[in-house]
């Protein structure tokens, strides 16, 4: 059943409150309970009450103003005080010693099981002794039992909730781990994209700028062919870019997709309009590929071209796409025979290649052609499963 509102604010308050005020306050409660057989009836001797019960009464109850720094000591204290109270010839009966109780509680509570269940047995072992009758001792053995319980009950649900804090805290840092990692994978990716739209648009660009004062005499023609292929390039590197920093932003409208294999066809196309003759074949019946792979087999077959361009001095490059029973076999080959321009490497295109093959299952291989002179990447990527 949940709390009631006051009963809520009012726990509220007491946990802010500092311990030892609480403490102290308990222990004038108690005191005043302690003292109230002796402030309340009158002995019927007509005796005054010695005042050696007062004095225990009060010292019974005093120390556990100090109950959550010492336990042990404070119960201690709070039992040997009720005994002497029994010394004395004239004080009225304490139904309930409430300090001693309060004072095994915290013991109970708060220190390990067997020094709580030693406290136990002492306790009820010298009320065996000191007790007047048989029905205080079963009184007495009753009610620290209960105690007993309820304080050992009470340490086993702390533990039990700060496991359960620590369980979550560990989750916490967990989901944190995993989404640190998300999002360094997430920028990894993202690099590797803008390094394979830079990278491959550049060179384009730069291979047609220097073939463009070339021939801007002698063949006004394929001057402007060199030109409208550079703008084509930085138009195309711009939407990319465009799509590709979007996920950068929280408040974006729902972006475009990516490039994929569907792509390649046009891929070769604007390669082959920029000088490069690209051709594009492909064997074997179409299958589903999952989408991570469609991506990755448009960014392999792209930085291959870029390498290409950049160092192959090749006149052809041909893209064949090989549909297997399980698989998609990528094959971009050129007929190079080595660096022919003075092009910037990122010395990271083999291995990004290598990278995007490995990262939705599939592998990749790069090197010297066996049939003739040239390069040769081939990239093998899963279908999707079914």
């Amino acid at each position: 059943m949940p709390d009631l509102p006051l009963v809520a604010v009012l726990r509220r308050r007491a946990r802010a409150l500092p311990p030892l005020l609480v403490d102290g306050a308990l222990a004038a409660l108690v005191a005043i309970i302690q003292l109230w057989p002796l402030l309340s009836r009158e002995n019927p001797t007509g005796i005054p009450w010695d005042w050696w019960g007062y004095v225990a009464a009060v010292l019974a109850s005093a120390p556990l103003v100090w109950r959550r720094r010492a336990p042990v000591v404070v119960l201690m204290a709070s039992l040997c005080a009720g005994a002497l109270y029994d010394l004395a010839d004239h004080v009225a009966d304490q139904p309930i010693w409430y300090g001693s109780l309060i004072a095994f509680y915290t013991v109970a509570a708060n220190r390990p099981r067997w020094i709580s269940t030693i406290l136990l047995v002492v306790t009820i072992g010298g009320g065996l002794l000191v007790a007047g009758s048989s029905a205080t001792v079963l009184r007495g053995s009753v009610l620290f039992f209960a105690v007993y319980a309820i304080g050992r009950a009470t340490a086993t649900s702390r533990a039990h909730a700060a496991a359960l804090k620590e369980r979550a805290a560990q989750l916490e840092r967990e989901r944190q781990m995993e989404a640190e990692r998300a999002a360094e994978r997430e920028r990894a990716r993202i690099a590797r994209d803008m390094h394979d739209i830079l990278a491959h648009a550049v060179s384009l660009m730069v291979v047609q700028a220097e073939a463009g004062p070339v021939v801007v005499r002698s063949n006004p023609a394929r001057a402007e062919a060199a030109f409208d292929a550079i703008a084509a390039a930085g138009r195309d590197a711009m939407t990319q870019l465009r799509r590709m920093l979007g996920v950068l932003k929280e408040d974006e409208a729902p972006r475009a997709p990516q490039p994929t294999i569907d792509d390649l066809a046009a891929l070769a196309g604007h390669v082959s309009g920029a000088g490069l003759e690209v051709g594009y074949t492909v064997e074997g019946e179409p299958r589903p590929l999952a989408p991570d792979c469609a991506v990755a087999a448009y960014r392999v077959a792209q930085e291959a071209l870029t390498n290409i361009v950049k160092h192959a001095g090749a006149a052809r490059a041909d893209i064949r796409l090989t549909w297997e029973d399980d698989s998609l076999v990528i094959d971009i080959t050129d007929d190079g025979r080595g660096a022919s321009r003075d092009l910037p490497s990122g010395g990271h295109g083999l291995i990004g290649i290598r990278e995007r093959a490995a990262a939705c299952g599939g592998t990749a291989t790069a090197g010297p052609r066996a049939d003739g002179p040239g390069f040769a990447v081939s990239a093998r990527l899963p279908l999707a499963r079914a």
